[in-house]
């Protein structure tokens, strides 16, 4: 059995794959490495996790590296949320596997050509029920959409790996995992993953999102999060003002933290008592062009208020929710990149003012993470960026 020695040595089917950014260029190093027996890809739909994986086995199988390529799918009822079994849908769960193998195939291979392999058993679906005692040898084991099952299926697809063989799981932990539930399978199959040896974590973000259409649907995903989040009283109330005196103006949602503020010891004058988050275009029309709009809201509310716009660009958008919020009014020109990273949103500050962001105890990063978790459910977690790093994400972002 051949083995790889990087990607130098792959063979036709992943010469026409080109990385289109940095994320995919280091997930494509990881899955033609032999340094890694497992691989754990996280990230957003459209960053070309399930294509890179599928490809990589695929072309595994065709060059003889390994035996069989094995793809275990949840197939998920996206209205009742339910995993179905190969079982309760019969011949109709390898026609789900298999549309879904076709999609993301497209225009690399003929579909002729993946359905000899099928017939051949060198390429198989598995549902993630039944893999209780099995081995599997000589294979690449790809388990998709990890976010969509229990934790204990991972480990016990991984205890399945034989002599030989790869397990590669990809997963979502922020916009497709499922509703209300604090930890799913991916977030902590990666937790899992980030300590094991002989793996290899590779988390994408929404700058790794190449698919056409993909980018403005995390975009209305988040709006989505953020418009059917509950409100509480004081929030239903700026609503509700912010109706009267901005009445043409498309808010979003309302997000209060008056309380974060006490117990966090938040006293700057600079942060707000809520932020109102208004879909892009549509700022000026719920401040008003003198303010007055805002501060009538304000005088209704009897508190302090500031907006943002949820734009197509969201790493401005968040930098500017940091902006308004965070009690260093100033911190916000040293912010070097934000992006998420596995299940959190991070946020990359400049060394010489690393502390700044932080705060003393940490109040002011937890005081931020408080109100990203009450607005979209998703935390933060702050990296220090040294300066030959920050030159790096500049030369990056020019690209």
């Amino acid at each position: 059995m051949r083995t790889w020695r990087g990607v130098e040595e792959m063979g036709a089917l992943l010469e026409k794959l080109k990385p289109m950014s940095d994320g995919q260029k280091e997930m494509l190093e990881a899955l033609t490495s032999d340094e890694y027996e497992i691989i754990g890809l996280f990230g957003p739909t459209g960053t070309g996790k399930s294509l890179f994986s599928v490809l990589t086995g695929l072309d595994a199988v065709l060059e003889g590296r390994y035996k069989r390529l094995i793809i275990s799918r949840p197939v998920v009822d996206v209205v009742t949320g339910k995993e179905l079994t190969a079982q309760e849908l019969g011949p109709q769960y390898y026609e789900f596997v298999s549309a879904y193998l076709r999609d993301i195939l497209g225009e690399f291979i003929e579909w002729k050509e993946v359905e000899k392999l099928i017939q051949e058993g060198k390429v198989m679906f598995a549902d993630t029920h039944y893999l209780r005692g099995r081995t599997f040898d000589d294979a690449i084991i790809f388990l998709d959409d990890a976010q969509n099952v229990p934790p204990e299926t991972s480990v016990e697809i991984m205890m399945r790996i034989g002599r030989n063989s790869k397990f590669i799981i990809a997963g979502d932990p922020v916009f497709q995992k499922p509703p209300h539930m604090e930890k799913d399978g991916a977030t902590m199959i990666r937790e899992v993953l980030l300590g094991e040896e002989k793996a290899k974590v590779v988390d994408l973000g929404f700058k790794d999102i190449v698919r056409p259409g993909a980018r403005r649907g995390i975009r209305l995903l988040l709006e989505l999060r953020m418009r059917n989040r509950p409100l509480n009283d004081v929030e239903k109330r700026i609503m509700e003002s912010a109706k009267v005196h901005a009445p043409d103006a498309d808010v979003i949602t309302v997000v209060e933290f008056v309380e974060e503020k006490k117990r966090f010891e938040i006293k700057s004058e600079h942060v707000p008592d809520a932020l109102i988050i208004v879909k892009e275009g549509y700022l000026g029309r719920l401040v008003g062009r003198g303010g007055e709009r805002i501060e009538k809201i304000e005088e209704d509310t009897e508190l302090r208020l500031r907006a943002v716009e949820l734009t197509s660009d969201l790493r401005s958008s968040f930098i500017n929710m940091i902006r308004a919020i965070h009690p260093t009014s100033w911190i916000y020109k040293h912010i070097e990149d934000v992006d998420f990273k596995g299940p959190e949103l991070a946020i990359w500050v400049r060394s010489d003012e690393f502390g700044a962001f932080v705060g003393q105890r940490g109040f002011y990063v937890k005081f931020v993470d408080s109100v990203f978790k009450k607005l979209m459910g998703v935390g933060i977690r702050a990296f220090e960026v040294a300066e030959e790093e920050e030159e790096g994400r500049r030369r990056r972002r020019r690209r």
